[in-house]
C-alpha cells in the first residue's frame, strides 16, 4: 500500500468509529431516518457546492446514471433503513458482529467481478482474522430471543450484502468519475428517498431539534459523510476493494473506545484480545504489499554509496 493513502485510511477509520457515538447521542432527540435524512441532505449540500466551486466536472452520460442512482439506493438508503430496523431487535454488539461480514462479502465479489484485483490466500485469511477478533469483542453481548430476532439479523446482513456489492461495483464501473461526484451523487439520492421513507413511517411528535440534535447531525454531515465518503471513494481508485473494506473491522474497535472516553462507559476486557486479532488480520492481508516495502527497502540500503555498518 502506497505511504500517501496510509493518512485518509486513518482519518476515516477514526472519524467512521466516532460516528457511531454521535448517533447515539442524536437518536435521543429525533427519529432515526430523520436523523438519516438530514445528515445525507445537508452533507450532499456542501459536497454540491465544492463540486460547484471548484469547477469539478459533473458527468451527464447513461453510464453514470446507472451507476449513481443503484449506489444511492444500495449504498445509502436502503442499508441505513435496514441496519435501523434490524438492530429494534437484536443488540448492537451482535449487529456489528454481522456487518464485520462486509469484508468478507466484498472479497467473494472482488473474486468474481474485478479479476485484477486477485483476492489471495492471505486476504482471506486476514480478512477471516478480522471478522473472529469482533466476535471475539462482542461475543458476551449475544442474546438471541425474541419474536424478530432472526428478522433483525437478517436485516444487517442484507445491508452488509448491499454495501459490498455496490462497493465493488463502484470500484469497477466509477474509475471515471470523479470521487466528490459520486459522493454527492449517491447521498443526494439516498438522502431524498430516506426523507421520504421517514415521512411514511416516523412519528415526529416526539422529535426535538436541540442542541444534541443539532451538534450531531452537524459532526455527522461535515465529518462522517463530507470528509469520509470522497475521501473513501477517491482511495477505492487507488486501494484494492479487499484492503479498503478492512476498515470495517477497525471501526467498533474505535466506537468502544471513543464511548469509553467520553461516555464513561465499560471498556470490556475481551476488546485487547479482540483488537490484536483485527490488527493480525489486517497486516495478513498487506503482507504482500509489507514484502514489497521492506524489499524496496532493503535495495535502497544495498544501492546506498555507503554501505558500511555503523
Amino acid at each position: 500500500m502506497k505511504t500517501r493513502v496510509v493518512s485518509p485510511l486513518v482519518m476515516i477509520s477514526v472519524i467512521w468509529g466516532t460516528t457511531w457515538l454521535a448517533i447515539k447521542i442524536g437518536l435521543d432527540s429525533i427519529p432515526p431516518f430523520l436523523a438519516a435524512t438530514m445528515r445525507f441532505v445537508l452533507a450532499a449540500l456542501v459536497l454540491g457546492t465544492l463540486v460547484r466551486l471548484r469547477n469539478v466536472p459533473f458527468p451527464r452520460d447513461r453510464r453514470f446514471l446507472r451507476l449513481i442512482i443503484p449506489l444511492g439506493l444500495f449504498s445509502f438508503s436502503v442499508p441505513f433503513a435496514l441496519v435501523y430496523w434490524g438492530q429494534q431487535y437484536i443488540e448492537s454488539g451482535l449487529a456489528s458482529i454481522l456487518f464485520a461480514t462486509f469484508p468478507l462479502w466484498v472479497a467473494v465479489f472482488s473474486h468474481f467481478f474485478l479479476p485484477a484485483e486477485h483476492v489471495n490466500l492471505m486476504k482471506w485469511v486476514g480478512s477471516g482474522l478480522g471478522f473472529i477478533g469482533i466476535y471475539v469483542i462482542f461475543a458476551s453481548e449475544i442474546t438471541i430471543q425474541g419474536e424478530y430476532v432472526f428478522l433483525g439479523m437478517g436485516a444487517i446482513v442484507l445491508s452488509a450484502f448491499l454495501q459490498a456489492f455496490m462497493t465493488v461495483a463502484t470500484k469497477k464501473y466509477g474509475q471515471d468519475y470523479p470521487a466528490m461526484v459520486i459522493a454527492f451523487s449517491g447521498m443526494m439520492i439516498g438522502g431524498v428517498t430516506m426523507g421520504i421513507f421517514s415521512l411514511l413511517v416516523e412519528d415526529y411528535s416526539g422529535a426535538r431539534f436541540d442542541e444534541k440534535a443539532i451538534l450531531s447531525t452537524l459532526y455527522l454531515a461535515l465529518f462522517g459523510s463530507v470528509m469520509t465518503f470522497a475521501t473513501y471513494y477517491w482511495l477505492l481508485k487507488r486501494v484494492e476493494a479487499v484492503l479498503l473494506s478492512l476498515i470495517a473491522f477497525v471501526t467498533p474497535i474505535i466506537a468502544i473506545i471513543s464511548g469509553a472516553v467520553l461516555l464513561a462507559e465499560r471498556l470490556p476486557p475481551e476488546i485487547f484480545a479482540g483488537s490484536s486479532l483485527v490488527l493480525l488480520g489486517i497486516l495478513s492481508a498487506n503482507s504482500r504489499e509489507a514484502l514489497n516495502v521492506l524489499r524496496r527497502g532493503k535495495a535502497i540500503l544495498l544501492d546506498s554509496p555507503d554501505k558500511s555498518p555503523h
